[in-house]
């Protein structure tokens, strides 16, 4: 088996790994392709090929989310990850914790973990990885690896995010929500937001306000307000799942994308709507629309007497 054979077979698995340590589709392709250079022009071959890649792809990764986090402490407004409409990876038998793991609410917890807390999780606690194969990827003695693993843990359970377990109850649920969205239904909207629904928006100071919108009442209204003069203009929403989670796509009417959203869903209600809407993190979904177009039209659509 050549290299680039072996390490195709393991790109899902590198670019995963990456992803939930990151946060970023761009910047985790990017550490991906770095991975792919270090072992195409390795001296000697390495006796096996996981092993070598995922200590790589993690070291790379690591050292990307220390310049990045300076970053996102300068970030105007709340900072979501960049939307992910599938996970390259597949593994049946860890499927739950694989999707739960992907949630916006998820990587969110994961954001308050130290680069090093965040590696030793994804490797030990999302994909299973060993002690000893832990240790020579994050460069730590395996006691050293239990301590930040038994930390970074205690984080995550504290508030460790709850979903609607049902995937079918959710998909019935988020379909009758975008129904409702559609329309503008604001009574339809209040059967389905949790009395303290909140929806908050990811613009990166770039597009839209950063204030949330918080309250069943509030929300509602706001949704109800915004989304059915979009539709008046061509724009239309689709139904996807991003991050593990139901959600949407929202595009112009020439097919750019304007934002993605993702639900939060539990007890039979939503109890938070994310939208994505920085034009920055977007870009892998397809062509980006010119969002602040986009609300201009939709502004004046509003205004328009019915």
């Amino acid at each position: 088996m050549t290299r680039e054979t072996e390490f195709e077979a393991l790109r899902p698995l590198l670019f995963s790994i990456s992803y939930r340590i990151l946060g970023s589709v761009t910047e985790a392709e990017d550490a991906v392709q770095e991975t792919w250079l270090r072992y195409a022009t390795a001296s000697t071959q390495p006796r096996s090929a996981k092993p070598f890649l995922s200590t790589t792809v993690t070291r790379i990764s690591i050292d990307v989310l220390r310049s990045a986090r300076v970053r996102r402490e300068e970030y105007i407004g709340p900072w979501f990850p960049e939307p992910l409409l599938a996970d390259p990876y597949q593994d049946p038998e860890r499927a739950a914790e694989l999707t739960e793991s992907l949630s916006m609410a998820a990587l969110l917890l994961l954001e308050r973990l130290s680069p090093l807390e965040r590696a030793v999780f994804v490797l030990r606690e999302v994909f299973d990885f060993g002690f000893p194969e832990v240790a020579s990827a994050v460069g730590r003695s395996e006691a050293a690896c239990r301590q930040l693993a038994s930390r970074a843990r205690r984080h995550m359970r504290d508030d460790r995010p709850r979903f609607e377990t049902d995937r079918s109850k959710r998909e019935e649920l988020a379909g009758r929500f975008l129904d409702a969205l559609k329309k503008g239904d604001v009574d339809g909207l209040r059967e389905l937001l949790a009395t303290d629904a909140q929806l908050v928006s990811d613009g990166g100071g770039k597009v839209g306000g950063t204030s949330p919108v918080y309250g069943v009442e509030r929300v509602a209204r706001v949704l109800a307000a915004n989304v059915p003069p979009l539709t008046q203009i061509g724009a239309v929403m689709e139904a996807h799942e991003v991050n593990g989670q139901p959600g949407a796509i929202l595009r112009d009417r020439d097919g750019r994308v304007v934002n993605a959203w993702t639900l939060d869903i539990l007890d039979g209600r939503i109890q938070t709507i994310r939208s994505v809407i920085n034009p920055d993190k977007l870009g892998h979904l397809g062509p980006v629309a010119d969002a602040h177009a986009v609300i201009h039209e939709k502004n004046q659509a509003r205004r328009r007497p019915t």
